[in-house]
């Protein structure tokens, strides 16, 4: 049986979801019924993004077991928005084959972490581990990204610059790089 076109763009959008998420140490998720998106570190493993968090750990606020989310990843070289698509969210329960595989994946992401020996205890103890399983079509995708910016409204400040910058600012700074 031949592929088809549907087929073939199917598998290349899993592709660039995939390698999208194994490369970016971040990525950024909004719940279902959030305004904002926030930040998180991760993993990929078994088909999906992994996060733990709470406790100790990165915030997971809005994101419970059989909701959904969006998904959004940046890309490696040029950091700027690759990627997103819809997610399911699904919790792990702590000790369990797919939580251990998890969070032997997740070891490896945790930046200084203060209790590295024991850190899978502490997790179990007081974290949730969430699988973000891709659950539809790339919502973006290069050749197909919105028009608007996506980017944050700065808040509102009265701050001000005092002085314009000294002339010879510029140049002091590109002569550091050399």
């Amino acid at each position: 049986m031949e592929p088809t076109t549907t087929d073939a763009a199917d598998f290349l959008d899993r592709a660039l979801l995939e390698e999208a998420a194994k490369k970016s140490g971040l990525l950024w998720v909004r719940a279902d019924g959030e305004q904002q998106s926030r930040a998180l570190w991760h993993a990929w493993h078994d088909g999906a993004v992994v996060v733990v968090g709470d406790g100790a750990e990165q915030p997971l606020h809005g994101l419970t077991a059989g909701s959904g989310a969006t998904v959004t990843v940046r890309s490696k070289d040029k950091w700027g928005r690759l990627t997103s698509w819809p997610a399911r969210v699904g919790e792990l329960a702590p000790q369990s084959e797919a939580w251990l595989g998890a969070v032997e994946e997740l070891k490896g992401k945790r930046l200084n972490a203060p209790d590295t020996d024991t850190i899978g205890d502490r997790w179990a103890r007081e974290c949730r581990v969430l699988r973000l399983e891709p659950a539809g079509p790339l919502a973006e995708q290069p050749g197909a990204m919105p028009e608007d910016s996506h980017a944050a409204v700065p808040m509102p400040s009265t701050a001000t610059t005092r002085k314009p910058i000294p002339a010879g600012l510029p140049k002091l700074l590109l002569k550091r790089r050399k």
